[in-house]
């Protein structure tokens, strides 16, 4: 089965080629360099990847799917959430990005060990300009 998945982040193209496995032939972006992906400007991960996932699937016939993700860290009130990519700013790394995490949960003052985080991802399937179903 065919199944665009619309980004240009190889590593990202890389775990849905494993977790799909050989029954999917998986293509990204990067094939369609005149398909623009479209600014996050949901309010939460099911709406940043819905938006992605019905942009693609008017461009291009294939099923498309998407998501959006991102670290919850209980004691920062569930920031990062949908920021983390840049939570240190907008062209900010991984390494910036951990240290100002580390900060803000330094001024919380809570013990190590009673921090809670999890990572959260939120998957939209469309087509057509539709979607499908979000898990």
């Amino acid at each position: 089965m065919d199944l665009l998945l619309a980004t240009r982040n190889a590593h990202k193209m890389r775990e849905f080629r494993e977790l799909l496995g050989p029954g999917f032939d998986v293509i990204d972006l990067s094939s369609f360099p005149e398909i623009a992906i479209p600014e996050e400007t949901g309010r939460t991960f099911e709406e940043n990847a819905t938006l992605k996932a019905i942009a693609a699937s008017k461009q291009l016939p294939s099923l498309v799917i998407t998501d959006d993700s991102g670290l919850e860290v209980e004691a920062l009130g569930g920031a990062p959430g949908i920021f983390s990519a840049r939570y240190a700013g907008e062209n900010a790394g991984d390494v910036s990005n951990v240290d100002k995490l580390l900060r803000e949960l330094r001024k919380q003052n809570i013990a190590t060990e009673k921090r809670s985080a999890r990572f959260r991802c939120v998957i939209a399937l469309a087509q057509n300009g539709k979607v499908l179903g979000v898990f």
